[in-house]
């Protein structure tokens, strides 16, 4: 029996039961988000799974019975199959303010179904489950963000070159994918997997008339993943209107398969950019749906710094994701300055990171962000320049300006 992999939202969930009423855990289908519920689950608590379908006709028919509980902790998976059970719960937790009554899972973003008008603000805390991290797979702590403000980077990080990195993101991180021996294997269940939430799960998001425009969409936004946003572009490219492509791209980011990187736009520099950067979830399934061969990727550096930087940022925003001191951004202006990557603390503090897929760094590297420092932060606040790269030696370039490698995102 394959041993469980702890995953790092656990402690999360079991803090935010014991202050808030209500649990919302969300996150693509597949991610592990029943696992996860098992990990915290207590005696007194309750496990309901609305993808069986007496329970589904139970929720639909009766969702005053079906919430119906006194002690512990109610878990229901897959409540986006019956949003009816919203404002019964909403009900409920308004006359009794007992802390960690419900947990709800969903596959889709339940906070942005239409069906749902209220957001139960004040009464719930919304949790993301990420598709599985390096480190969650090496048991590891996150510590990625500790460490870039404290600039305490280890002096070499060994056995995590380029192919090697690149292997993880051929992966990717659904569990049922993980486990799976061979790159071919992979790709058939991300196909199969991609093919399942267009074909089903989109039906609980919307009616869609144009299926093919929606596995089109699918492959062009996985091939601008670290790309700006430009919805003109892609809806003259498709034929289809820009009301339409915001619905679909919605849709997609409501399943959790691509998600955008605000800009970062706290200065009144009139030439700073207002797009967002879109990426796949998981380079897994990006690798897969697009046909990518690794041998191929590893020549090509267009497609190596595209796929580096979507990794890097799925391994990043799983670690942002656990505390709410930090917040993630990206920064264009219209002159082309560009920081790939902007970690903003609570108190100002700034990380920036730039990221590159070759094994060395220059000075360089650095002119974007330095740019950023000397004509944006203006010394108003501290800003640590790093170049995320597959070298194995963290470098300093002196005055807050290193390399490192990636593989510091899960070391020990």
């Amino acid at each position: 029996m394959q041993k469980e992999i702890p995953r790092w939202q656990a402690e999360g969930i079991k803090k935010a039961l014991k202050s808030r009423r209500v649990v919302v855990l969300t996150g693509g289908r597949q991610t592990g988000k029943t696992t996860l519920l098992n990990q915290v689950l207590k005696k007194d608590s309750v496990l309901l799974s609305l993808d069986d379908d007496n329970l589904l006709k139970f929720a639909k028919e009766d969702p005053k019975g079906f919430i119906k509980h006194s002690t512990g902790t109610m878990f229901i998976d897959e409540v986006q199959k019956a949003p009816n059970l919203i404002p019964e719960i909403k009900m409920a937790v308004d006359k009794n303010n007992r802390v960690g009554q419900y947990c709800l899972t969903g596959s889709a973003n339940i906070q942005t179904l239409p069906i749902i008008t209220d957001s139960m603000a004040g009464r719930n805390k919304r949790i993301r489950l990420r598709p599985l991290t390096i480190g969650e797979l090496m048991n590891r702590s996150p510590k990625f963000l500790k460490h870039s403000f404290n600039m305490d980077f280890p002096r070499k990080i060994e056995g995590y070159d380029k192919e090697q990195i690149f292997d993880f993101a051929f992966r990717g991180g659904y569990p049922e994918a993980v486990k799976l021996k061979t790159q071919k294997e992979r790709k058939e269940w991300y196909k199969d997997y991609s093919s399942d939430l267009l074909n089903r799960d989109l039906k609980d998001l919307m009616n869609i008339r144009r299926q093919n425009n929606l596995k089109e969409l699918v492959l062009v936004l996985a091939g601008w993943s670290g790309k700006f946003m430009d919805a003109a572009k892609i809806g003259a490219g498709m034929a289809i209107s820009k009301q339409t492509l915001d619905a679909y791209i919605n849709a997609l980011e409501s399943l959790f398969i691509f998600e955008r990187v605000n800009p970062w736009v706290r200065t009144d520099y009139d030439r700073v950019g207002k797009s967002s950067k879109i990426y796949a979830s998981d380079t897994g399934f990006m690798t897969s749906i697009l046909g990518w061969n690794k041998d191929d990727i590893m020549r090509d550096s267009d497609r190596s710094g595209k796929l580096m930087e979507t990794f890097i940022f799925q391994e990043l925003a799983a670690q942002i994701d656990l505390d709410s001191d930090y917040n993630l951004f990206q920064y264009r202006d219209y002159k082309k300055h560009e920081v790939d990557f902007l970690i903003e603390r609570d108190d100002g503090a700034m990380v920036g990171i730039e990221v590159k897929a070759s094994h060395s760094v220059s000075r360089e590297d650095f002119a974007p962000q330095i740019w950023f420092r000397e004509n944006i932060i203006k010394g108003k606040t501290s800003y640590i320049a790093l170049v995320l790269y597959s070298g194995e030696y963290t470098l300093s370039f002196g005055d807050g300006l290193l390399a490192v490698p990636a593989a510091a995102l899960w070391m020990k």
